[in-house]
């Protein structure tokens, strides 16, 4: 196969990997705001995809991490890389429509991480993987991103409850949940731009990177077509197939109240934004996932779904190894094939 062609099969598992991303992580920016009614389905749908775009339009750091950082352009010559970086999407797009099509959300980004460094394992070694890339950033932001997310949805809580009952105490539920309501549009909105500046970068980094080792674009950069088509198609991805996800993130992991999806929101764009900015590849689900349940945790245990808790924490665990034996599994076919 010409070089050509392999970029024209990267661009296409791509957007498909896209379209998948859409429908797990994408789904997560916009569960809450349709779990308390704050926005009827299609008008969060919208809300999320212009956000999206307009995040992967601020700042492609994460791109550049996905794209080279984990195996170098280098390490690997021409075919080989490309080859890496095909069987990379491959595992990547299989553990994600496994896991979608089950309603169970996980980290997409992590798939692909996984699966690209499986990919890579088995074409070049151990050596050729860029460890300090992987420790510095993605490792990193597994073990901080539940944590910051838990801690950012406990503190906003806290400080919502404290401040409704000091000033608005004598206030009627009724009118607070409907500004709570009207702040969640905020929120959300806040929260699909996070994840635009990192999750919509997935895709855009592996095209990116294929449009460069196959000379048709002269450094690193993110075109413009590339942000707009996926962010387009992560969209797509999030109407046709995100509703099993959004159900588990707003009904089954907790009972939400508005002030629950507000501070759950807040939080966990504050943390992705700051990942987003150091070029760390986090997971929005791990973040709102956990910033879900800490706007729950000290207000009542019982208001959280432990089961449902247990099977996305499982989910998290085994995402990266699973996808890494998928990413390596494809190219060991592949390598006979192309």
């Amino acid at each position: 196969m010409s070089v050509l062609g392999f970029v024209l099969v990267i661009i296409v598992l791509a957007l498909l990997y896209d379209f998948l991303n859409g429908a797990n992580d994408s789904a997560n920016a916009i569960a809450t705001v349709i779990a308390t009614k704050a926005l009827t389905p299609l008008n969060a749908l919208a809300l999320a995809s212009f956000f999206n775009v307009a995040g992967a339009f601020a700042f492609t750091e994460v791109a550049k991490t996905i794209g080279k950082g984990i195996v170098p352009p280098g390490s690997l010559t021409t075919n080989i890389f490309l080859v890496v970086l095909i069987s990379g999407l491959i595992g990547a797009i299989t553990w994600t429509y496994i896991c979608t099509t089950l309603g169970i959300p996980i980290s997409v980004t992590h798939s692909l991480v996984g699966a690209i460094l499986g990919a890579g394992i088995v074409a070049g070694g151990m050596g050729i993987i860029n460890w300090t890339v992987l420790n510095n950033k993605v490792f990193l932001a597994i073990a901080l991103g539940p944590f910051a997310g838990f801690i950012a949805g406990a503190v906003l809580f806290s400080l919502i409850s404290w401040l409704l009952y000091l000033f608005f105490k004598k206030t009627p539920s009724t009118k607070t949940e409907g500004i709570f309501k009207k702040l969640q549009i905020i929120s959300a909105s806040f929260m699909a731009f996070s994840h635009g500046m990192n999750d919509t970068q997935n895709a855009m980094g592996v095209i990116t990177v294929a449009l460069l080792i196959g000379g048709f674009i002269p450094t690193f950069y993110v075109p413009w077509w590339v942000k707009l088509t996926c962010g387009s198609v992560m969209a797509m991805g999030t109407l046709l197939m995100g509703w099993k996800v959004i159900r588990t993130m707003g009904w089954r992991l907790t009972k939400l109240e508005p002030k629950h999806g507000f501070s759950a929101e807040t939080g966990a764009g504050i943390a992705v934004v700051g990942m987003s900015l150091a070029g760390m590849p986090v997971s929005t689900t791990h973040v709102i996932g956990s910033a879900v349940i800490g706007g729950s945790f000290f207000q009542s245990l019982q208001r959280i779904r432990w089961s449902e808790v247990g099977k996305m924490f499982t989910a998290w665990v085994i995402t990266i190894p699973i996808a890494a034996a998928i990413g390596g599994t494809a190219y060991w076919v592949l390598r006979f094939v192309l």
